[in-house]
């Protein structure tokens, strides 16, 4: 059994050694033996800037008492070194959060006392922990947005942690969220492939020919198949053919073939999401002469030509795909299935779709006119947009804060990447000020009606700081 927590949530667990009280209350208790002790110790996501991300984080406040919460990452992982128990957290957002924000950050009250802070702050908490309102984000719609940039898509190679040597966990199949992940992903690589059209290499073919030659004689199969049985006309040969029908694109075909059955067998993912579909019709006829047949173990040996980088990604992606499903289709259909522990990367999901949104709503513009993940002294900016006459920073807030001083803290540090030097040197101009934008989540439901055209949005000035903006949008969540 697991331990279910929500993003920015926290959760205590009491060791006890009576068994009975553990099976009585799982959710509270962890299990012990007389004499054991309970190891947890979460995964790294990773290390930036001398910094460690966990995927989620433990304490110790008492002896016998353990508390565990969720930060910036989604997934599933073993919580106990012994396999006994694991920790899901779910992609879900309090839409009291983003009010608290909100509120907090339209203050300008500048005599404000911290005894009145305190007071807003517990205020706040406790209005949060008792709201009933809760949205889960659809991660796998935020996916397809992101994917159906090219410039955007490249940038997801880290947005993703999977540990395929651990022991995998068993889960239902509706909790999964990383086969539908890699599923979104695969396809809209082999969409990128198709457009371009399929590569055509030099492959080897074997056929039982009649009255000729081509090629070389298989001694073995000519025995076997034509001498014993009398075909004397007939002569099995290899020979190399130049087309599309080559060992990787049978690989990509025979990974669209699980993803299409795991598609149509698990709706529950893809509902109101015709873009699949989309996609999977547009595939198809790339693929409809090219076979399945392939033997996994020539593709672990295949060179990637460096022209065709597209299908580097693809082949990878697909290798998960199969493992994922132990290379056997019926498995797309189970409702209860093994899962590798893995995590998604919230924070970076919630940047790359505002870029895919800004793309989409500023067509006019270049990739290169964001500027996405600037770099300076140690800083890193999630947008530096120069176009024109006008220069902006972004920063998309996914992690918001309820707390009066790390809100405003938040602000202030917007507000001062707008004063490095390398920041206003990048295309200077005259007596600029540079205008800083906080772009933060707000679920709701409903078709999300986004609009981030720089020349038409609508910016919620924050009162207590010169040229500093705020706007909200919507993320796609599941009803």
């Amino acid at each position: 059994m697991g331990i279910i927590l929500k993003e920015h949530i926290s959760h205590t667990l009491t060791i006890t050694e009576e068994e009975s009280l553990f099976e009585l209350e799982r959710d509270k208790h962890l299990f012990c033996l007389p004499n054991q002790s309970i190891e947890i110790s979460p995964r790294t996501f990773k290390k930036e800037r001398g910094k460690e991300y966990l995927c989620f984080k433990k304490q110790q406040i008492a002896d016998k008492i353990i508390n565990v919460s969720s930060d910036y990452y989604v997934g599933i992982d073993w919580l106990t070194k012994d396999k006994s128990r694991y920790i899901k957290v779910e992609p879900k957002l309090n839409y009291k959060l983003v009010e608290s924000f909100e509120k907090v950050s339209d203050t300008d009250n500048e005599k404000i006392s911290e005894k009145e802070i305190e007071q807003w702050d517990k205020k706040n908490k406790e209005e949060i922990k008792s709201s009933g309102r809760e949205y889960e984000v659809d991660v796998i719609g935020m996916l397809m947005q992101i994917m159906s940039h090219s410039e955007v898509s490249r940038h997801t190679e880290n947005l993703l942690l999977v540990d395929w040597e651990d022991h995998e966990i068993l889960i239902n199949q509706k909790q999964d969220l990383l086969t539908p992940f890699l599923v979104v992903k695969f396809l809209n690589l082999l969409k990128d492939i198709a457009r371009k059209g399929l590569k055509k290499s030099y492959y080897k073919k074997q056929e039982n020919l009649k009255n000729r030659v081509k090629g070389k004689i298989l001694v073995g199969q000519q025995i076997r198949q034509n001498v014993f049985k009398n075909r004397l006309i007939n002569t099995v040969c290899e020979y190399q053919v130049f087309g599309e029908d080559s060992l990787e694109n049978r690989f990509l075909n025979k990974v669209f073939i699980f993803c299409t059955n795991y598609v149509e067998n698990n709706k529950i993912y893809f509902k109101d999401k015709d873009e699949i579909f989309w996609l999977i019709n547009y595939i198809r006829p790339s693929f409809e002469h090219i076979g399945s047949e392939i033997n996994i173990k020539e593709i672990k040996n295949y060179k990637h030509n460096p022209f065709f980088k597209e299908y580097k990604e693809a082949i990878n992606i697909g290798q998960q795909i199969l493992k994922r499903f132990s290379y056997n289709i019926t498995k797309t259909t189970e409702e209860k299935i093994f899962t590798p522990p893995f995590w998604i990367d919230m924070p970076k999901m919630f940047e790359l779709y505002v870029y895919a949104q800004l793309l989409k709503d500023n067509p006019e513009l270049k990739a290169e006119n964001f500027n996405y993940q600037f770099s300076t002294h140690g800083n890193a900016l999630d947008f530096l947009i120069c176009s024109g006459d006008k220069k902006i920073v972004v920063d998309a807030k996914y992690k918001l804060h309820y707390n009066y001083s790390q809100v405003h803290n938040d602000i202030r540090q917007v507000a001062g990447y707008a004063r490095l030097n390398k920041v206003k040197n990048k295309f200077p101009q005259l007596n600029e000020e540079i205008e800083c934008l906080i772009i933060y989540p707000k679920p709701i439901d409903g078709i999300c009606k986004n609009n981030l055209n720089l020349g038409e949005l609508q910016w919620d000035e924050i009162n207590a700081y010169h040229k500093v903006y705020k706007i909200g949008i919507n993320l796609p969540v599941i009803k």
